[in-house]
């Protein structure tokens, strides 16, 4: 197989294409999936969602200044 050549006059294979490199597939497919676990955390965040603390007491710039009350345990049945 010949090598083509380019505009420059400097050949190049066929088999250095970017498609042909391995890393850049495995790059690739690490991006690919870190992004499919980032979608996945938003939506198991959206789908167990904390319940809001009790906002009773002093706030500043509506952040509580004080921890809120314990909760009471359940009573034994």
């Amino acid at each position: 197989m010949e090598p083509s050549r380019r505009s420059d006059g400097v050949g190049q294979r066929s088999t250095d294409a970017w498609y042909r490199q391995g890393i850049v597939w495995l790059a690739a497919a690490v991006f690919a999936l870190s992004m499919a676990g980032c979608i996945w955390l938003i939506v198991l965040g959206q789908r167990y969602a904390d319940p809001p603390l009790p906002l009773d007491g002093p706030q500043v710039l509506k952040v509580p200044v004080a921890r809120p009350p314990a909760p009471s345990p359940d009573p034994p049945s």
